[in-house]
């Protein structure tokens, strides 16, 4: 069957605005879900994994899992390696997407991209999300700042010297002011931690 003429133009349309839809995402053009997988099956659309669909000939950028991983999970935000991998922070390039979610939060069941959960709460949470259009798609992301501030607190999980070079990094390609990482430092309780390191490359 192919698909009639205006429904194609319409869901092309939003793809190529988005980059990644799932079929919950044409309800919103008018359109039933079950025309991404016709689509795909002309070979039209690539399934990147279960339920999500792009252009086959859509050339995909480094960042494509960040994507694919907070169309997955809307409320993530990205962080930890990820979010340093995305600012040039570090070498490491982690074959799982780190997403942040709420402390009270389920954590989520995802097939690919494989996923790295880290539950925060409060301010730690909510403070300092950027938000970036990757391949046309909106992905919240913890600032620079934010980011190295929060590598300090889980530097049992990814390494202290990954926190370091982060550091020296986000200082040297001034992504983060001094201040700001103050700020950030103190917001994830890791100001004491921190200080000698700041104090040292400032």
């Amino acid at each position: 069957m192919v698909l009639p003429s205006a429904k194609r133009k319409r869901v092309l349309q939003l793809l190529r605005e988005t980059g990644v839809l799932r079929p919950r995402d044409l309800k919103k053009i008018g359109v039933s879900g079950v025309y991404l997988n016709k689509l795909y099956a002309e070979g039209v659309l690539e399934r990147l994994g279960r339920g999500l669909y792009t252009l086959a000939s859509f050339a995909p950028s480094e960042h494509r899992t960040l994507v694919e991983a907070c169309q997955r999970v809307p409320s993530g935000i990205v962080c930890l390696l990820s979010a340093l991998r995305f600012y040039g922070l570090t070498t490491e390039a982690p074959f799982e997407v780190w997403l942040a979610i709420g402390g009270k939060a389920r954590k989520p069941q995802s097939d690919y991209p494989p996923l790295r959960i880290v539950h925060f709460s409060g301010q730690a949470l909510t403070f300092g999300i950027d938000e970036h259009e990757v391949e046309g798609v909106p992905v919240r992301i913890y600032s620079p700042a934010k980011t190295v501030a929060d590598c300090f607190k889980f530097r049992s999980k990814i390494g202290l010297d990954v926190a370091i070079e982060a550091l020296r990094d986000c200082l040297a390609e001034r992504q983060a002011s001094v201040d700001e990482l103050w700020t950030a430092a103190k917001v994830c309780r890791m100001s004491e931690v921190m200080r000698p390191y700041l104090e040292a490359m400032t």
